[in-house]
């Protein structure tokens, strides 16, 4: 029985998942990091022994997906952005720009190309303003508090 506590007690492991399009036009995906080459970069982060998401995060996460759109060089500003949504335990997907074609999905998506880049459902908040983002979270239904 003891073990069995000590068990529920190991916290949850993270794991990301990655989608791209590799050299030759074959999209791949992968739990490792992809090649510097590769185009249409998106990542997710699981979460895996973990109970399942409560249900208003389950409706929230259907009707107003989260994407996050970050860059390499784009440093501290992406960082906090993934650590907001982190802390609230939102699900979200990470779109990488690494290339032109990325830059033009990007523009073409949200209007500009401006990093982080945060849209939820079809709406688009460019830059990492915490209010802002937590307001448009709360309007979708994500709980303020981390489950």
């Amino acid at each position: 029985m003891a073990a069995l506590l000590c068990l529920a007690w190991i916290p949850a492991q993270a794991q990301t998942t990655y989608r791209w399009i590799d050299r030759d036009g074959r999209v791949v995906v992968s739990d490792t990091p992809p090649p510097a080459n590769a185009r249409s970069v998106e990542s997710r982060a699981t979460t895996t022994g973990s109970a399942p998401l409560p249900l208003d995060v389950q409706l929230a996460s259907r009707n107003f997906p989260v994407v996050l759109y970050t860059a390499a060089d784009c440093g501290q500003p992406c960082d906090d952005a993934r650590a907001l949504l982190a802390g609230r335990r939102v699900p979200f997907s990470e779109k990488a720009v690494r290339s032109d074609e990325d830059f033009r999905a990007l523009k073409a998506a949200t209007g500009d190309s401006f990093v982080p880049t945060l849209t939820v459902g079809k709406e688009v908040l460019k830059g990492l303003a915490a209010s802002d983002w937590n307001n448009l979270l709360d309007l979708a239904g994500y709980p303020r508090s981390s489950p």
